[in-house]
């Protein structure tokens, strides 16, 4: 498993963080993409990146977040083959790795994140990664329910090259600037296709 870091500019300070403490929870391979101090992506722009992570198969899961949390999960479910969650606590991460089955979650690192807020990005994480005793009698209907989302999810979408597309060709170039994301991509993407309309583009 391979799990990717990218944060909006306005917290991109958090996503060392991030790396430190899942270095401290699971044994994968985590990539920090930022962002960094000379970069400013807002989340719409950092939800397109994780749409082109994804997709491209490079990572397996994406950690990020905003000041809220809440428009970078909104931004991140408009993309092709994410499904993002908004996590605040414990029971969320959990519900979500065992139910939801996605593979982005959206943390709050400005709203509601003051005194203790690393301790509950790391109780967070830890729930996410790890299992823990948190027994659910309905979890075979949830579980039907997130086959059925899933399957929905990619109906209702184009694919990543469709989209990119169709977006405003300012904003697509900004997006395939962040050289550490499209090298990643480069090197590793197992969507030969997504590769050679990137290489082309």
């Amino acid at each position: 498993m391979k799990i990717g870091i990218i944060l909006a500019s306005s917290q991109g300070d958090k996503a060392k963080i991030i790396k430190n403490i899942l270095k401290d929870i699971v044994d994968v391979e985590i990539i920090n993409f930022g962002c960094f101090e000379d970069e400013e992506y807002s989340y719409v722009e950092i939800s397109i990146l994780i749409g082109l992570l994804i997709n491209s198969g490079v990572v397996d899961f994406v950690i990020t977040g905003c000041s809220s949390g809440q428009g970078m999960m909104l931004a991140c479910n408009t993309m092709p083959n994410v499904i993002c969650g908004y996590i605040s606590t414990v029971g969320d991460a959990y519900l979500f790795r065992h139910i939801n089955d996605g593979n982005v979650v959206s943390l709050s690192f400005g709203l509601h994140y003051g005194w203790c807020g690393y301790i509950n990005v790391r109780y967070i994480l830890d729930a996410l990664f790890n299992d823990i005793d948190y027994p659910i009698d309905d979890m075979p209907r949830k579980q039907h329910d997130t086959t059925l989302l899933k399957q929905i999810n990619t109906l209702s979408k184009v694919d990543m090259i469709t989209l990119l597309r169709s977006l405003d060709n300012e904003l697509t170039q900004k997006v395939l600037k962040k050289k550490d994301v499209i090298e990643y991509i480069m090197n590793y993407s197992v969507n030969m296709e997504l590769m050679d309309y990137l290489k082309k583009y």
